[in-house]
């Protein structure tokens, strides 16, 4: 993992084409800007493993499904 340090104003670029700007420090928490192409989904973490998640389980259910299917 890249450790980098930022202050309030300052940002970060990725990939050419994705800026994170530091918005605000206060205490514990830092709000980010995140500027970047329409075509570049952004997601909280906690978020994006939800999705995962339910997409694993939609294949895993379809698949069944299709098995059973297959032997009727």
């Amino acid at each position: 993992m890249l450790a980098l340090t930022r202050k309030k104003g300052e940002s970060l670029i990725v990939n050419n084409n994705v800026e994170i700007t530091v918005l605000e420090v206060r205490g514990d928490q830092v709000k980010i800007g995140i500027k970047a192409p329409k075509d570049v989904s952004i997601y909280r973490k906690e978020i994006y493993e939800q999705i995962q998640k339910e997409n694993e389980e939609a294949m895993n259910a379809d698949g069944l499904e299709a098995l059973k299917n297959l032997l009727n």
